[in-house]
């Protein structure tokens, strides 16, 4: 079809939307599927008692000047957030505290990032992508409820474990989906456990932004996250698990009140007890930085079509600047016709 996308991007976090934006702006014509009701994967930003809180990333950073131009193009930034930062104990990014890094909040939420990449983007959110057919000239996705979407190049921008479930359920593997699948087969995301908990007024009133717990088996930081909110009504807090904690308590449904008795023992008694509470299970959350590689992946299909795959483990440093560099990076060997 003359009108139909030449390329399709599965995931609609800032990977995918990075690489959508970058060949949209080339002329290309890009949809993206997304399984969720919105983009923007772990730049998620919830509203509990209608505030809004950041469940998955605290704040963003980077250095790569290309990457902070995009973030310079978000209204509300509070910049050099986290500035007041507590403890000792060992960040998921430690390289954001480092000399050189830039740091910043957003006003609206973590999540008005990828919502300013994906303006203008083909995006369909709550789409599933069951299926892939990777034999045709078009590689194809079959989406949940019946619908097939196709385009001579195909991108896989979800977490490891989804793009690798996909890969290793579409039938035939000729070489260039065999080496695909054995690339992602080397990775494994850390889950996080996070709950975001709203106090009621005359609760104390951190005067940290973010704290590290040095000495916690259970929680790897807690965020202030009112403090980059313009006007917020309430004191809210994020309390986020140790990835391996995160693992052991993953199918536990008592986890939200073991992150509160964490929380009391670290800060008081009042943490216990939220005037509202939002929990979120991130079995997908980071990639570890052993697992990262240099770029993304690109290859040719024995049909004539091209298979990509980025995300934050295929760009330097992971994180949303990794993931942002990935989806960038692919697209432009996308628009230069590499594979390989």
């Amino acid at each position: 079809m003359a009108d139909g996308p030449e390329v399709l991007v599965v995931g609609a976090g800032v990977a995918g939307l990075a690489c959508a934006r970058e060949l949209a702006r080339a002329g290309r014509r890009v949809r993206l599927l997304e399984r969720a009701r919105g983009v923007g994967g772990r730049c998620a930003t919830r509203r509990v008692d209608g505030q809004a809180v950041d469940l998955g990333v605290a704040f963003l950073h980077g250095r790569d000047p290309a990457f902070l131009a995009a973030l310079d193009e978000v209204a509300g930034r509070r910049e050099g957030w986290p500035a007041a930062v507590r403890g000792t104990g060992r960040p998921c990014q430690p390289e954001a505290y480092q000399p050189g890094e830039r740091r910043l909040a957003l006003e609206d939420g973590v999540v008005a990032f990828p919502r300013h990449l994906a303006r203008g983007l083909d995006v369909r959110c709550e789409s599933r992508v069951e299926a892939l057919d990777l034999e045709g000239e078009r590689p194809a996705a079959r989406v949940e409820g019946g619908g097939v979407e196709a385009a001579p190049v195909l991108v896989l921008a979800g977490a490891t474990e989804q793009s690798g479930r996909l890969l290793a359920a579409a039938p035939g593997a000729p070489p260039a989906v065999a080496s695909a699948r054995a690339v992602l087969a080397t990775g494994r995301s850390e889950p996080s456990l996070s709950l975001a908990a709203l106090y009621p007024e005359g609760t104390p009133v951190p005067a940290w932004d973010v704290w590290h717990p040095e000495a916690s088996p259970i929680l790897q930081l807690v965020a202030h996250d009112s403090r980059k909110r313009a006007a917020p009504a309430r004191l809210a807090l994020v309390l986020q698990a140790h990835p391996r904690w995160s693992r052991e308590h993953l199918e536990d449904p008592g986890w939200p009140d073991r992150l509160l008795e964490e929380g009391a023992r670290l800060l008081g008694g009042w943490a216990r007890a939220p005037a509202h509470r939002h929990a979120h299970r991130w079995r997908w959350a980071r990639t570890p930085r052993s697992d990262e590689l240099a770029g993304p992946f690109l290859v040719r299909l024995p049909g004539g079509g091209r298979l990509g795959i980025c995300g934050d483990r295929f760009g330097p440093g992971g994180g949303v600047e990794g993931a942002w560099l990935s989806g960038r990076a692919l697209a432009r060997r996308i628009l230069a016709g590499e594979d390989g």
